[in-house]
């Protein structure tokens, strides 16, 4: 995917596919490493099960991207980006569960709790979450303690009850309720999929030390392509097969859930979603020619299919 939304720019076209490719890969060589399997084997497994399962690493990437574009580089990122796709996981392991959304199928796999069993599930989740905070605080290297403390708060509010959590919480109570409307789904999705989206563009600009005007910026950037990738997820939840999306499909219309497309209608809903990342795209101008990595991810929010 080459990527040429710059007509006032003569620089190369920016290759998405290839920058995707490299860091993708760099974040899986970080996360390899990451964690050993060592006793109790068990949990450390279940662990590595879902954290190595594939994905699109979008979050690590982001982190990387943001860092770079603020004047860092990957090294001081790298430790954070890999943070939170340890809590990403964490999120995902505990949505499947029967008690949540009761999946059986993540990335084409089955889920945490159909290969290891519901306590196991559990505990995974619990460890990778705490492993995070441990990885960013221990890992990080050549950055100020001032500004890794920043990082680890703000992550911090994003996986718990201000966050995720807090997205996970009014959505479960959601379920089956007709009259839930436009504003309570964005609150939902600014929760339970922007917040950590935010996080991840957020810290990579905190690791580099942004000034706070770009890091509001920035902000305002993620939470836009995160509403759009939930808008995206749900159009794709009717119209992609599992196979195609790695993941059991219609859960949504089974849980009676109000989603986007559900309001809007399937049209509708892509139009939103490109209106969001066009607005995101406006959010980076001023970084100029910089922007290119983070004005191509948030195009291929709404161009993907899986």
């Amino acid at each position: 995917m080459v990527l040429t939304n710059f007509p006032h720019s003569q620089a190369t076209p920016f290759d998405l596919s290839a920058y995707l490719i490299e860091r993708k890969q760099q974040v899986e060589t970080a996360l390899e490493q990451a964690i050993a399997v060592v006793y109790p084997e068990r949990i450390y497994e279940s662990m590595r099960y879902s954290l190595m399962a594939g994905g699109k690493r979008l979050r690590p990437i982001l982190c990387l991207a943001t860092a770079e574009l603020v004047g860092g580089t990957i090294e001081m990122a790298m430790p954070t980006a890999c943070a939170l796709e340890m809590v990403h996981t964490m999120s995902l392991i505990h949505d499947d569960l029967p008690a949540m959304d009761n999946d059986d199928f993540r990335r084409g796999k089955p889920t945490n709790h159909k290969a290891y069993g519901e306590d196991i599930a559990i505990l995974a989740g619990d460890a990778l979450l705490a492993y995070a905070f441990e990885f960013i605080a221990t890992q990080t290297q050549q950055v100020p303690a001032d500004r890794l403390l920043r990082v680890i708060a703000h992550l911090g509010k994003a996986a718990g009850a201000a966050g995720l959590v807090g997205g996970q919480v009014v959505d479960l109570e959601s379920e089956g309720k007709s009259e839930v409307g436009v504003e309570t789904l964005n609150f939902i999705h600014l929760h339970k999929t922007a917040a950590l989206l935010e996080s991840s563009v957020v810290s990579g600009a905190m690791l580099a030390g942004a000034q706070q005007s770009d890091i509001e910026r920035l902000s305002r950037y993620a939470q836009h392509i995160g509403l759009a990738f939930q808008i995206v997820d749900d159009v794709l939840d009717i119209t992609s097969t599992q196979e195609e999306l790695g993941k059991s499909i219609g859960k949504d219309m089974q849980a009676q859930k109000v989603t986007y497309p559900s309001i809007w209608g399937i049209d509708e809903s892509k139009r939103q979603a490109q209106k969001l990342v066009e607005d995101a795209k406006q959010e980076l101008q001023v970084f100029g020619d910089r922007r290119r990595p983070l004005a191509a991810l948030a195009d291929y929010i709404t161009a993907r299919t899986h």
